[in-house]
């Protein structure tokens, strides 16, 4: 669903970067959408030991993806969890910390600041065109203290975002997933999904909507939503006798921890603008295709959003936002022993999945 432009804008913002273990390449583009409401975050440096790579689709408007990719790599670098060296704990905080600080006066004005307007009849923080860059400077230091003002009672924005995150130290890959977003690798050519997506039909998310108060209809929550974890949409988050991971929509990530081995040729991190159009093993076999024909992984990245993107709006598959980060490890993993997964079959016959560890 959306409003649909008469012509598809193909322009990409591309960008690639790599260190001494990792390279990798990033394309985002609009097609057809009226506006763009996807971020990303690339930072192959969020610490000397620690690579974070996330992409954020937006929906209702941007501002919610934009100030994920601004700030929640921050909010997992401040937590005690990352300090201990527990990298699923930090960033399981820090999704739940986007929406406590997009509350209040000191929130309203940060999204304001973002560079979106606010419609004052509905509340609602709808988007300016914003071609999406990488985050800025990752050591900015802010307790974001609570501040009085106008905007004191405001309760977050009323449009939304998935978040799914890639976090690689050393030979483990952290992915952390709320929405239907989607991290895949591959492993000697075969796509393992290390993120499930989060719809209102699975049964675990259904029974949490209905406990909740919600209810599903047309296959989107109260009618509206078509999917069931994401950071803001603060309007299904407002049963004051549950906590945040139990409202009907949460922000609740599922957290995949993978012991990297060296059959490990690369991760993708994409939002459901592609994963409409390919699916996981289709993605991963064209990127093998062309990963030795490209001079850059963003020309990979290219590639694939042109395939994707749809001749016309008829069937609305191939309209959307489309965002991918192409993550390559760039020599074998050094391990003695390489890592024991659980294969897991999904809906597609054609995809597994891993689960390692889940919280």
């Amino acid at each position: 669903m959306g409003i649909y432009l008469s012509t598809p804008k193909t322009d990409k913002l591309s960008e690639n970067g790599e260190n001494d273990r990792l390279k990798f390449g990033l394309s985002s583009m609009q097609g057809w959408r009226a506006s763009m409401e996807d971020a990303h975050s690339a930072l192959l440096d969020l610490d000397s030991e620690t690579a974070f790579f996330g992409v954020f689709d937006g929906h209702g408007g941007r501002v919610v993806a934009k100030f994920c990719a601004k700030y929640l790599h921050r909010q997992v670098l401040k937590t005690e969890a990352y300090s201990a060296g527990d990298l699923g704990s930090a960033v399981h905080r820090a999704f739940f910390r986007m929406d406590e600080m997009m509350r209040g006066q000191r929130g309203w004005r940060e999204l304001s600041a973002l560079g979106d307007k606010i419609n004052k009849f509905s509340g609602m923080i709808e988007g300016l065109i914003f071609s999406p860059r990488g985050s800025d400077s990752n050591n900015q230091q802010d307790d974001w203290a609570s501040e009085e003002g106008p905007h004191s009672d405001f309760a977050g924005p009323t449009c939304g975002s998935t978040a799914c995150v890639a976090l690689i130290r050393n030979n483990q890959l952290v992915v952390a997933n709320a929405g239907d977003s989607r991290c895949v690798i591959s492993r000697a050519g075969q796509a393992y999904n290390l993120s499930r997506d989060h719809k209102p039909e699975l049964a675990v998310e259904r029974e949490r909507i209905m406990k909740a108060g919600g209810f599903i209809h047309m296959g989107r929550i109260n009618g509206s939503l078509n999917l069931s974890r994401a950071i803001g949409d603060v309007e299904f988050k407002q049963n004051k006798f549950l906590p945040p991971e139990k409202q009907v929509v949460t922000a609740n990530p599922d957290i995949n921890v993978v012991e990297l081995c060296d059959d490990d040729d690369f991760v993708v991190v994409a939002c459901d603008g592609i994963w409409d159009c390919m699916s996981s093993q289709q993605l991963v076999n064209f990127i093998h295709e062309h990963i030795n024909k490209e001079s850059s992984l963003s020309g990979v990245c290219e590639k694939v959003l042109d395939r994707c993107l749809a001749p016309s709006t008829i069937t609305g598959e191939g309209c959307d936002n489309m965002t991918m980060i192409l993550v390559q490890f760039k020599k074998p993993v050094n391990r003695n022993n390489k890592a024991e997964v659980a294969e897991q079959s999904t809906s597609s016959s054609d995809e597994t999945e891993i689960h390692i560890a889940e919280e």
